[in-house]
């Protein structure tokens, strides 16, 4: 007996149909991309959300068991049936597969707001820190941040000259070439780096995460 078509886990972060598959029909009521599992490949790294009623038409009720991206918790898909393996047809959500092709195909992925492009070739990086961690890594990139735990205290300046020489190494820039332009004091810091576009910034994070 073949491999199933589709496959799920809830260790990863996106909805990732795969470049084989047919194209997919859109839902006429709201425009989400419909995978039916007998026809389309897809790998489901997803986590559950929980379940929502919502009101379709006069006394139509619909029933989402709703999935969400374990890096950046953004909602990205539902399915009708409560059981994944059961549901016939995944729906994924209108707009979220720009966004979430990213595991696979990064280059394709838009660049989310936290990382932008500013004058002169730099580029500004919203961070969020968690200092006193375990280990220093990226945990996540979503839309407002990119969510960073750093090994050292914020005491003097630690987690700051810590989170400086990680996203270094994550980079591949030297101290010379970052400076923390806001939030040296705070959890919420603006990161500029140089020599680097945005895009070539979004997938260095990428590649870095550790969720």
């Amino acid at each position: 007996m073949g491999p199933s078509p589709t496959s799920s886990s809830t260790t990863a972060s996106t909805v990732a149909p795969m470049s084989s598959s047919p194209k997919m029909p859109k839902r006429k009521t709201d425009k989400a991309h419909v995978l039916d599992k007998k026809k389309h490949l897809a790998r489901l790294n997803v986590k559950e959300a929980g379940k929502v009623l919502l009101k379709r038409g006069e006394g139509k009720m619909e029933k989402q068991f709703r999935m969400i991206c374990v890096g950046c918790e953004l909602f990205v898909c539902y399915r009708s049936e409560e059981d994944l393996e059961l549901a016939p047809f995944v729906y994924i959500v209108d707009g979220a597969l720009s966004s979430v092709v990213a595991e696979t195909n990064p280059q394709d992925a838009p660049v989310p707001p936290c990382i932008s492009q500013l004058e002169g070739g730099l580029v500004q990086v919203a961070i969020e820190v968690e200092d006193r961690a375990q280990r220093s890594a990226i945990t996540r990139v979503n839309a407002d941040d990119v969510r960073v735990t750093i090994a050292a205290p914020a005491a003097r300046g630690e987690a700051n000259n810590e989170l400086l020489e990680f996203m270094g190494k994550v980079l591949g820039l030297r101290l010379s070439q970052m400076t923390l332009q806001r939030g040296w004091n705070n959890k919420s810091k603006l990161l500029i780096v140089e020599d680097l576009s945005a895009r070539q910034v979004y997938e260095k994070l990428l590649e870095a995460v550790q969720p």
